[in-house]
């Protein structure tokens, strides 16, 4: 079994010899043994007992609570609680730093992209990354209602198939897509400027040049209205439907 001296546990512990012999004198910390020379010897559980005590006092606990607690029948139950909350707002911390890192791995892509560096510049950065966010949530949602809709449809289809009539799906589903279509495309346009990679003019098209533009999933190419330039907008989402 291993056996420590004061400098030893000490230095595993990450606290000074003086602190080690401070507490031996409270009696929280008693050495296992004493060498022949008188040395105060420690062992594995006492080694253990000392990060026990360095970890409450990092906890804000104070020598005489700590004495207290190790006096009690089971401190190991109690300890374990105190683990657990330290451990719960360790989480809650290391969650709010990464976001924090998130944020300065988004900045740093962003700055990339446009590298003309400003403190008015890192507040647009900050707030097209907030809307890209809200963008991505609103074409999940549109995402969700087309493939109930597409539901609607296919079913509509089937039941005239099996059925043998059609009118069902004529009087009931091809309504439904209708409808929705209008609607989708009318919300979608509410909801979505669009931002001009040349000068950075956030714009909305009129709703024809929009409707009949070539696009991507996330660009549509469309003509800016303050440069004149004609190519893929990065769509965006709209701060006027934020209020």
């Amino acid at each position: 079994m291993s056996k420590y001296t004061t400098g030893e546990i000490a230095k595993l512990c990450g606290v000074s010899v003086r602190t080690v012999q401070y507490y031996d004198s409270r009696g929280i910390l008693i050495p296992s043994e004493l060498s022949e020379g008188g040395r105060r010897l420690y062992s594995e559980s006492d080694l253990d007992r000392m990060k026990t005590i360095c970890f409450l006092r990092e906890m804000g606990l104070s020598i005489n609570t700590i004495s207290e607690l190790l006096r009690e029948e089971d401190p190991g139950a109690v300890i374990s609680l105190i683990l657990d909350q330290h451990e719960a707002e360790l989480r809650v911390e290391s969650n709010a730093l990464q976001k924090k890192l998130n944020m300065v791995d988004d900045l740093r892509r962003a700055l990339k992209i446009n590298p003309k560096f400003s403190l008015e510049s890192i507040g647009d950065i900050g707030n097209q990354m907030e809307n890209k966010k809200k963008l991505k949530r609103f074409r999940v949602t549109m995402i969700v209602a087309a493939i109930i809709t597409e539901a609607i449809e296919i079913g509509s289809a089937m039941l005239g198939i099996l059925e043998g009539i059609w009118w069902p799906f004529f009087a009931i589903g091809l309504p439904v897509v209708i409808a929705f279509s209008i609607w989708f495309s009318a919300l979608y346009y509410k909801r979505v400027d669009y931002i001009c990679p040349k000068c950075n003019k956030v714009f909305k098209p009129k709703f024809k040049e929009v409707l009949w533009a070539n696009h991507t999933p996330t660009t549509r190419k469309l003509r800016c209205p303050e440069c004149g330039q004609k190519g893929f907008c990065v769509e965006v989402y709209s701060e006027k439907e934020q209020n």
